[in-house]
């Protein structure tokens, strides 16, 4: 099989033949500049002072190139937009140091001007002249929300100024699908996916609650208030998501038109419902808030295309799997085996011929950042063994890998991938 027919057969429920590889695929699968750029030297695909590019500039995650994907054989590649979540664009590409002394390329409008701290901001569509949306503590890895809200006035909150970054996809962002799929989809044998969905499926998601790309954003755009708003404010979070997928199922269809059958999975959903002992709220919530609309789009995207649907959701997500299944999602990532109830033999024995595990291949939280290279390559193994039988498995870490996890647990989780896979890697 070639990465496509590998990753096809995966999400099928189909044992491909051998285990499927994702890093970078999505904005939640992906590494850290830090760990990235630490693993291709020591890969040999790099010069210590050779630059990483910045993919995604909130988690600060590296773009996975053409030899790393070569090199470990990933079976992924992203058709990704062409603005960042703050509203500019990713282009005219500068060099920049991080706090920690990886080389970097930022896009001409990351803001590198620190205050008197040594702290660090982003602006909406690139412009000081408004306040700041985020703040990278000095020394710091992550991009933080900075707190815009106004007083919110009961009887003024309205369903516009709530999504009012919501938009339909203009032509020259269809012209850009149309040509960056073609290019993809016809130039190599990768699986491609589109990481960042379209605009108006993601309901919830923190990226864009706080109105990022916004330099004047109304409505609810505090997190706290958001969530507490889903207890408060039903009707009110009823109309914004209804209104959202009504822009979404018709941001479908024009991509659609776009990419027809040249991607073959598709994010929906990033929105976290879950904590690290349960739910963040209860499971009526989600069943009356988010599902009847999720269930909307996953119908239209099965009826119509030939595309797979992901929902990411950190947490203890385990109460509400059979109402992602029912809402009609195929796929489930990052499957953080570390929180309540998320044990991989339950998750496979009770979901795995229903739902495909996108993730899961380690515990992010512990045996990665802080366990022996030993302790990564057993756990890998393990979770591999569980989750690989009868198909319905794509290897990733939880979540992305992040900043400061010792390079020989890195490449032990990678050793021990290319072994279960039956393949060698040099440097590993």
């Amino acid at each position: 099989m070639n990465s496509r027919e590998r990753i096809i057969a995966a999400i099928n429920h189909k044992e491909p033949d051998r285990l499927p590889l994702d890093l970078g695929g999505f904005d939640f699968t992906g590494i850290h500049v830090s760990s990235l750029h630490m693993l291709e030297v020591a890969l040999g695909l790099k010069k210590p002072s050779d630059p990483v590019k910045v993919i995604d500039i909130v988690q600060m995650l590296g773009e996975v190139d053409e030899r790393l994907r070569q090199t470990l054989q990933i079976d992924v590649i992203s058709l990704r937009g062409q603005r960042t979540y703050f509203g500019f664009k990713n282009e005219k590409w500068k060099p920049w140091v991080f706090f920690d002394g990886t080389p970097l390329l930022v896009p001409e409008k990351f803001n590198t001007v620190p205050d008197k701290e040594g702290n660090i901001y982003q602006y909406p569509q690139g412009d000081t002249s408004v306040p700041p949306c985020v703040k990278m503590p000095k020394d710091g890895f992550y991009f933080d929300d900075v707190d815009r809200q106004k007083p919110i006035d009961e009887s003024s909150l309205k369903v516009e100024d709530q999504i009012e970054e919501i938009k339909l996809l203009t032509d020259e962002e269809l012209l850009y699908y149309e040509k960056e799929s073609k290019r993809l989809f016809e130039e190599t044998n990768y699986a491609v996916v589109f990481p960042s969905g379209v605009s108006g499926t993601n309901l919830g998601d923190s990226f864009w609650i706080s109105g990022w790309s916004l330099k004047d954003p109304k409505g609810i755009r505090n997190q706290e208030e958001w969530y507490i708003s889903l207890i408060t404010r039903k009707d009110f979070i009823k109309e914004v998501n209804a209104k959202m997928t009504e822009i979404g199922l018709e941001n479908l269809k024009l991509f659609h038109q776009a990419v027809g059958e040249r991607i073959q999975v598709i994010m929906i959903s990033s929105c976290d419902f879950g904590a690290q002992n349960g739910l963040l709220y209860p499971k009526e919530s989600y069943q009356e808030l988010f599902k009847p609309f999720h269930k909307q789009v996953n119908d239209w995207i099965h009826k119509n295309t030939t595309w797979k649907t992901l929902i990411h959701s950190c947490g203890s997500v385990y109460d509400i799997i059979p109402d992602f299944i029912e809402a009609g999602f195929d796929i489930l990532n990052p499957v953080q085996i570390s929180a309540a109830k998320m044990e991989p033999e339950r998750l496979k024995g009770e979901f795995g011929d229903k739902i495909v595990f996108w993730g899961g291949g380690v515990n992010t939280q512990t045996t990665f950042p802080f366990g022996t290279p030993q302790e990564v390559e057993s756990e890998v193994k393990q979770n591999i063994n569980i989750f690989s039988k009868g198909g319905g498995f794509v290897f990733n870490t939880v979540h992305d890998i992040q900043a400061r996890v010792p390079l020989e647990n890195i490449l032990a989780l990678f050793r021990a991938v290319s072994e279960a896979r039956g393949i060698k890697v040099p440097g590993l």
